[in-house]
């Protein structure tokens, strides 16, 4: 089941995935605004994509502050279907 997260008539995914790039909705001192993520769990570590500043977030926190998805790296179903099937024999 999939968790939607409606924030001010932005639905966001509930699950993240390493990979991802975010918006979140307070600007960076350096300017920027876009995050990657590079660790998924009960804290999110994210890398600012302007200047490479890497912040430890609690899960909760994380969520909180993200504004959209801007690049989801979501596995797709063609592709979990395809390593589904790949070690069965007829």
């Amino acid at each position: 089941m999939m968790v939607i997260i409606r924030t001010g008539g932005i639905i966001l995914p509930g699950k993240f995935y390493v990979g991802d790039v975010v918006q979140m909705r307070k600007q960076h001192p350096c300017g920027g605004f876009q995050w990657e993520v590079m660790r998924v769990g009960a804290d999110f570590r994210i890398k600012c994509l302007t200047c490479g500043h890497q912040v430890m977030l609690p899960r909760v926190k994380f969520e909180k502050a993200v504004k959209k998805v801007i690049k989801s790296n979501a596995p797709s179903n063609d592709a979990q279907i395809n390593s589904d099937t790949e070690g069965e024999e007829n």
